[in-house]
C-alpha cells in the first residue's frame, strides 16, 4: 500500500462522525445557534468526516430549501466554540473534535446530474440503447405487478390435496403404531 492511498474510515470514526451530526442537528432543530447569520435558518447536517485521530471533524451542512450559504458558514464559524462544547458534552471520546464547517456538495452535483440526464442528446442515446420489447409478450413491470398481486383461485373440484387435519392437540391418530398394509 503506497503512502499517499486514502484508507476508509474506520467504524469508530464513523460512529463518532454520527453522534456529532445528531448533536448539531438537534442543535440547529431546536434553535441554540443565536448568531443572526444561523438563527431562524433551518439547516441539514448530511455528514460529519472525523479525522483518523478523531482530533478534526469536517460538518458538511446544507440549508433547507437552498439558497445563500456564504453567512450561514460564518455564523457557524462563529459560534464553533460553542457548538463543540455542546458537542463534547455528549460524546465519550478523551478529545472533542474541531469543528470546521463546510457547503455540502452533493446536493448541487445531484442537480448537475439530474440536468444532464433532462439533456435532449442524453435522452436520445438512452432511446437508442434502450432494447426494443418482443411482439405479443408484455413488459416486465406489467407481469412483475399482476404476479405480486394476482391470489390464487381454485375451483371447488381443483383444490389441491393437502394435510388432513389432525385433530385438536394431544389427539394421537388412529392409525399410529399400526403396521403399514401391503
Amino acid at each position: 500500500m503506497s503512502r499517499n492511498s486514502v484508507k476508509p474510515p474506520s467504524q469508530r470514526q464513523l460512529r463518532v462522525g454520527e453522534e456529532i451530526r445528531h448533536v448539531l442537528a438537534e442543535v440547529f432543530e431546536r434553535g441554540d445557534v443565536h448568531d443572526p447569520g444561523v438563527a431562524g435558518v433551518p439547516l441539514t447536517v448530511s455528514e460529519v468526516r472525523v479525522s483518523h485521530d478523531l482530533r478534526n471533524a469536517t460538518v458538511y451542512v446544507m440549508r433547507l430549501g437552498g439558497g445563500e450559504m456564504k453567512d450561514i458558514l460564518k455564523g457557524l464559524s462563529k459560534a464553533r466554540a460553542f457548538l463543540r462544547h455542546l458537542v463534547g458534552a455528549r460524546l465519550t471520546t478523551k478529545f472533542t473534535p474541531d469543528l470546521r464547517f463546510e457547503v455540502d456538495p452533493t446536493y448541487d452535483y445531484a442537480a448537475h446530474i439530474d440536468d444532464l440526464l433532462h439533456k435532449p442528446e442524453v435522452a436520445r442515446d438512452l432511446e437508442k440503447h434502450r432494447p426494443a420489447p418482443e411482439e405479443g409478450s408484455e413488459s416486465e413491470e406489467g407481469s412483475e405487478s399482476e404476479e405480486g398481486s394476482k391470489s390464487e383461485e381454485w375451483d371447488d373440484d381443483e383444490i389441491p390435496d393437502g394435510p388432513k387435519d389432525p385433530g385438536p392437540p394431544g389427539d394421537v391418530p388412529e392409525d399410529v403404531g399400526e403396521e403399514p398394509t401391503r
